[in-house]
């Protein structure tokens, strides 16, 4: 192959998986974080059946496997600890494959971090402007040591909810918007056994997730107006899920106040167009922010920069050919998971009629386990693209 060059702006998991996966095609890569420190911040997430398959063709697999934890059978629970609907781990192979995967977002990050060239990887790199032509692209970005101007073959936009890329060169979009409900998220030592689960309770949330090494992750959701902020963010959670059935007030209890994040939920209520402007790739959250009611939001970006990688294997000459596959493969699927994925909030955590919530935990109790997986299913059920 030629001398192919991309440039990844943002170095999250989407955009590593992105250069990890055109690194692997041939491409010579360099990645621009505007952080001082290329690290994640977050806590835990589940990869379902689609991302593990995904790490799996980045090389990243049996890493993912020792660092992580393959969950155990959960489903869906009230908050008296009834179960309303049960996850049948063997069912779930039988359909996918596989079962999903609980990760420390910081596991996953570091091993994507390690499987690329430490020479591609820039901090403290604030891109300014992105810039598209036929043949070329170009980026223009501030370091430590002044201004800097670097051509490409190809950029990706992989900086998050806030994209600056997607701002520049889709400038008429109006950019996410408040979902609706508020998340606190933290990952502790805990290391007895719980099951990967969720709990609903009316416009309320909370699930756990093992993530292997004697550490769980858990999170909460409420229906709350955007920007409130607690004194005592657990001690307001204490109030809210403390009587909630075992082992949350255990969790809670367990947690330093430190270890909780809090973020407002955003999504992209108005899908883009195209997630392609000349040379210009817009990938996983930047492309598609989702809410994260069906824990896709990675799934999404690992499915993205496989797919990425696969269509621009043929190098810098097929690149507008390829960005055009990219974006026919991917826009479709990720808005539907997108949308999806919204719609399975409004019904789900952020339900608070008392009579639909009623209505909707009876039906809950009715559906098959079968049928309810299947319908989880569809949303995990995609593999690469072969070769």
């Amino acid at each position: 192959m030629d001398d192919a060059h991309a440039i990844v702006v943002g170095g999250g998991i989407g955009g590593l998986s992105a250069a990890l996966a055109l690194h692997r095609h041939g491409w010579r890569v360099t990645v621009l974080e505007r952080a001082a420190e290329l690290r994640e911040v977050g806590a835990g997430l589940s990869l379902m059946a689609n991302a593990v398959r995904g790490v799996d063709s980045l090389g990243l697999g049996p890493a993912l496997r020792r660092g992580g934890h393959g969950e155990a059978p959960g489903g869906v629970r009230n908050r008296h600890g009834r179960w309303l609907s049960r996850v049948d781990a063997t069912e779930m192979v039988r359909q996918l494959g596989t079962t999903a995967l609980g990760v420390h977002r910081a596991t996953l990050h570091r091993t994507l971090r390690e499987a690329l060239p430490a020479s591609s990887l820039h901090t403290n790199a604030k891109v300014e402007h992105v810039e598209s032509g036929p043949d070329r692209a170009e980026v223009r970005y501030r370091g430590p040591d002044g201004s800097h101007t670097l051509d490409a073959d190809l950029v990706v936009g992989a900086d998050g909810l806030r994209s600056q890329v997607r701002a520049q060169l889709w400038p008429q979009h109006p950019g996410p918007v408040y979902a609706g409900s508020t998340a606190w998220r933290a990952a502790i030592a805990f290391p007895d056994p719980v099951p990967a689960a969720i709990t609903w309770g009316p416009g309320a949330e909370f699930g756990m997730v093992p993530i292997g090494d004697g550490q769980l992750y858990w999170y909460a959701a409420l229906n709350a107006p955007p920007g409130g902020r607690a004194p005592d963010e657990l001690a307001a959670l204490r109030e809210h899920f403390g009587d909630w059935h075992a082992p949350i007030p255990a969790l809670l209890a367990a947690t330093p106040p430190a270890a909780v994040l809090r973020n407002d939920i955003h999504h992209l209520a108005v899908p883009l167009p195209s997630y392609v402007r000349g040379r210009v790739a817009l990938l996983g959250d930047a492309a598609h922010p989702m809410t994260p009611n069906l824990g896709q939001g990675a799934g999404q970006a690992i499915e993205d920069a496989v797919v990425l990688g696969a269509v621009c294997a043929g190098g810098a000459e097929g690149v507008p050919a390829a960005l055009a596959a990219y974006d026919a493969q991917r826009r479709p699927r990720s808005q539907a998971v997108a949308r999806a994925s919204y719609v399975a909030g409004r019904f789900g955590q952020q339900l608070h009629n008392p009579i639909a919530f009623t209505m909707r935990t009876a039906a809950l109790r009715l559906i098959p386990a079968r049928v309810a997986l299947r319908s989880m299913a569809r949303y995990a059920d995609w593999s690469p693209p072969a070769g």
